[in-house]
């Protein structure tokens, strides 16, 4: 009997409650997201500053985690910290943080939140090229199962493609014709839409593959330095730091620019949206550690329709024939490199553990 079959014969089966309670919370954890990412969104189109998001967003978690992290791991701190750890927290606090939880935002702003959630589901097949350039993963082409999920990685590309360049029209104006912003001179509304959607589109997949060599490089780091809170609290501290000196040397101070919304409500918002993801967050590696990733990634779609239905909703952005091509192909391609992973777990497949379906690559 194999280990994986071991395992599971050993184990306790989980209760049918906690079998419903794993789907009702994952259902609720995308529907929290989702909404989360609409209330964003309608912020960065009244005007705030992505920029100075990130700065207190970054804030507000390293002040919620750090005494999680003292209190919990602690113990698990190595006595000397190596340059070249140091120099990889910066890289992902560079990568993983400040460039991700940017160009994000500068996505939501130029495209929808719709979007934005959707494109996340990438995240999956640009994890699997990168572990497999560096070692970490086997890349087999003699095998239907690598080639599946080579086949499943384009078909999300392609997916994303048709969601952010083929969109229809949409009804809202793009953030140069606020109020308060220059005029549009000689570009058309329609032309300067389309501009900020082909932009903000490749601002999100740039996210997703900083994200990506950021959950690679973490899932290296974590042999190390088996302590994630204080990973998370680190690195969001490394780029708090970056972030806020970047916002003086450009802006020469650390305004929000959203002059109908105080200091104290941004602070409040973000404190919120911090302590509410963070619960979800943990929710999501508690069932991950339950049921694996593969079922805590079937859920990834209930938060893009989420999203959609919420923009459509109050925000003014309906889905168009592309978009809902686009999220099925994207779709269709996670759970085909899903499937395909899980196969070759199954056969034994997967080295180092960054392949195990029991052993999260990012906590």
């Amino acid at each position: 009997m194999g280990e994986g079959e071991g395992r599971v014969s050993g184990a306790p089966r989980p209760s049918m409650v906690e079998e419903v309670g794993i789907v009702f919370g994952l259902v609720v954890v995308q529907l929290v997201f989702a909404s989360y990412g609409v209330a964003l969104g309608r912020l960065l189109m009244m005007g705030l500053d992505p920029i100075a998001l990130v700065v207190y967003g970054c804030l507000a978690t390293v002040v919620f985690l750090s005494p999680l992290a003292i209190a919990f791991e602690r113990e698990r701190w190595p006595r000397r910290l190596r340059p070249m750890l140091v120099m990889q927290f910066v890289l992902i606090a560079l990568g993983g943080v400040t460039s991700f939880q940017l160009l994000s935002l500068v996505g939501i702003k130029k495209t929808s939140p719709a979007i934005a959630s959707a494109m996340p589901n990438l995240a999956p097949g640009f994890i699997f090229i990168i572990a497999g350039c560096l070692g970490l993963e086997k890349i087999n082409m003699k095998c239907k199962y690598g080639i599946t999920k080579i086949m499943g990685t384009l078909l999300c590309l392609t997916g994303a493609i048709a969601m952010g360049l083929l969109q229809g029209h949409s009804p809202l104006p793009p953030p140069s014709s606020f109020p308060g912003s220059p005029p549009l001179s000689s570009i058309s509304l329609q032309d300067a839409v389309e501009r900020d959607r082909i932009i903000g589109t490749l601002c999100l997949l740039i996210a997703v593959l900083s994200l990506s060599c950021s959950m690679v490089l973490q899932a290296m780091i974590m042999k190390e330095f088996p302590a994630p809170l204080s990973l998370c609290t680190i690195s969001s501290f490394i780029a708090f730091i970056f972030t806020a000196a970047f916002k003086l040397a450009v802006d020469g101070d650390l305004g929000i620019g959203l002059p109908t919304m105080s200091f104290g409500s941004l602070i409040l918002f973000g404190s919120l949206g911090g302590i509410v993801n963070g619960m979800c967050i943990g929710f999501q590696v508690w069932s991950l550690k339950k049921r694996g990733p593969v079922l805590v990634s079937m859920f990834s779609p209930v938060g893009t329709v989420c999203s959609a239905i919420l923009s459509a909703l109050t925000l003014g952005q309906p889905m168009t024939i592309s978009s809902i091509v686009g999220m099925i192909l994207m779709f269709g391609g996670l759970y085909l490199v899903l499937w395909a992973k899980k196969k070759e777990e199954n056969y034994g497949f997967a080295i180092d553990g960054v392949g195990d379906s029991e052993k999260p690559l990012l906590t």
